[in-house]
This record gives C-alpha cells, structure tokens and sequence, in this order.
C-alpha cells in the first residue's frame, strides 16, 4: 500500500489550549478513519518548526490520501500537505535503475 506523510499547520483559534489536544485527536482521528476506509497509521509527532504535526499512513489510494487532507482543512488546519514517501531502499532502487545523463562534453 502506498505510503503518504501528512504535513498539518492548524490555526491559532484550534490550537487554543494544548491541554485539550488529544480529544480533539481524537475526534479527527476517528473521523479519517470512517471516511478514508483502509487507511493504517504508522506514526504521529508533534513538531516545532513551520508544521504543528507529521503523520505517516498508508492509504490503498491518493484519492484517500487526498481525502485525509481535505478532512484536515474541513477540521481546523490552516495547511494540511499528504506527501508521497518510499522507503529509502526503494528509492536507492529506483535511482540505480534511472539512465545516466550523458556527457555533452565535445
């Protein structure tokens, strides 16, 4: 199954108390999962920087992942990206299979 990151900014007015957080979670949580059938949660964190959270998930398809975005937005996040990723032994793969540029030295 592919696997997407969520990358989520919420708006000062959702973040409020902190301290209230993991209910709010949880109702988001609860709401991807009855909308975006077959996704599966691989990590959440808390960031400091540009984003509020990173989620990694898998979804059967990018139109759920786009879904799990959309739910975001519609649930108090100013931005909310879902990034394509592959496992670095994937992507060694797939860049040793990519051609060579050739030399335009003349």
């Amino acid at each position: 199954m592919p696997t997407y990151v969520l990358m989520t900014k919420l708006s000062p007015s959702t973040i409020g108390d902190p301290r209230g957080r993991r209910e709010l979670g949880q109702l988001w949580m609860r709401k991807v999962e009855e909308v975006c059938r077959g996704i599966r949660w691989i990590a959440h964190y808390a960031l400091l920087g540009p984003y509020d959270f990173m989620d990694v998930y898998e979804a059967p398809d990018e139109a759920t992942a786009f879904k799990v975005s959309l739910l975001s937005r519609a649930h108090g996040a100013v931005t909310a990206e879902s990034w394509p990723a592959i496992r670095y032994e994937e992507f060694l793969s797939v860049a040793e299979s990519t051609e060579r540029p050739r030399s335009s030295g003349g």
